[in-house]
């Protein structure tokens, strides 16, 4: 997309300003919007203000400002605070149109529903728009946003949706968004297990998995992107910087497992994924990309 003039776009307000949250105001600072954010996080915070970001020290302020909202947090008590904070933020709020919430995070239906139900109370329209991809990949247009909720408010959020991806998807209602990410994500948690798995088979046949993904990786049968993103890093042996680490990895995996369990549905190769998963983090391994779960299969081989 190209930059339009600053005077004609909405400003936008982000309440999480960590990995996914901090490239998303990057991402709308180069196209020209303003853009105002909280963060509890010093180091967040610092990058964003040196990116050209309006860091406001209290987190009302943000919902007070600004017209589209952007919530990019971890945990359900982060999400907690950030309502809280906008509902303050609309007592203060010069605008009698109230803000357009797009809610990114990957948290259970429960805390969804309680987030949108409460913003509704007064008079706020949220949408549920989790997001499918790393950060890494937004810089190649290539995430999915899965945008569910009210058609209108999707419709006057889409142009910022657009900043980071073509792919936005209208899927329906309030939380179809999640459940799909939820499906995204249980695929993406045994194919990378999968990749590792291979690795290891590849390495005590004597085959350099080098050539592993330089065959599969574009294969239209067998390739897929998380091979292409993970199985490199694996093939190395280096997974720093992470893309994904596996710490905050085990938060959408029991999100995940109490979504299967609370519609009965069984899910015994996502948990058994889930398990090399919990040996990384007995590793040592909790602040590495989750590519490193190929050492988990390494230590189980006795590769060196």
């Amino acid at each position: 997309m190209t930059s339009k003039s600053a005077s004609t776009l909405p400003t936008v307000g982000i309440y999480g300003l960590g990995i996914m949250g901090g490239i998303m105001a990057e991402g709308l600072l180069d196209y020209g919007y303003k853009v105002c954010g909280f963060d509890i996080d010093a180091k967040a915070k610092n990058r964003f203000q040196k990116y050209g970001g309006q860091f406001l020290p209290q987190s009302s302020d943000v919902a007070a400002r600004a017209d589209i909202l952007i919530v990019s947090v971890a945990t359900a008590k982060a999400l907690e605070q950030v309502t809280l904070a906008i509902v303050e933020g609309q007592k203060t709020r010069k605008s009698k149109t109230p803000p357009i919430v797009i809610e990114t995070s990957t948290l259970t239906m429960a805390d969804k529903n309680l987030f949108a139900k409460t913003l509704s109370s007064v008079g706020i329209s949220a949408l549920d728009c989790p997001i499918s991809g790393t950060a890494v990949r937004m810089k190649d247009r290539a995430w999915t946003i899965f945008a569910s909720g009210t058609k209108a408010a999707y419709k006057k959020a889409l142009s910022v949706l657009e900043v980071f991806t073509d792919n936005v998807p209208y899927v329906g209602v309030f939380g179809n968004g999640t459940k799909l990410k939820f499906s995204a994500n249980h695929l993406v948690a045994i194919y990378n297990v999968a990749y590792a798995e291979s690795v290891a088979l590849a390495r005590k046949m004597g085959v350099d998995p080098r050539e592993v993904l330089k065959l599969f990786g574009n294969s239209p049968v067998l390739g897929t992107g998380v091979m292409r993103l993970r199985m490199g890093m694996m093939v190395e042996r280096k997974y720093s910087p992470p893309t994904m680490k596996v710490e905050v990895w085990q938060k959408d995996m029991e999100v995940i497992g109490q979504m299967a369990k609370s519609v009965d549905c069984p899910t015994p190769m996502f948990q058994t994924a889930a398990s090399i998963y919990t040996a990384a983090m007995a590793q040592g391994l909790s602040q590495e990309d989750t590519a490193s779960t190929a050492e988990v299969f390494a230590k189980m081989a006795g590769l060196p």
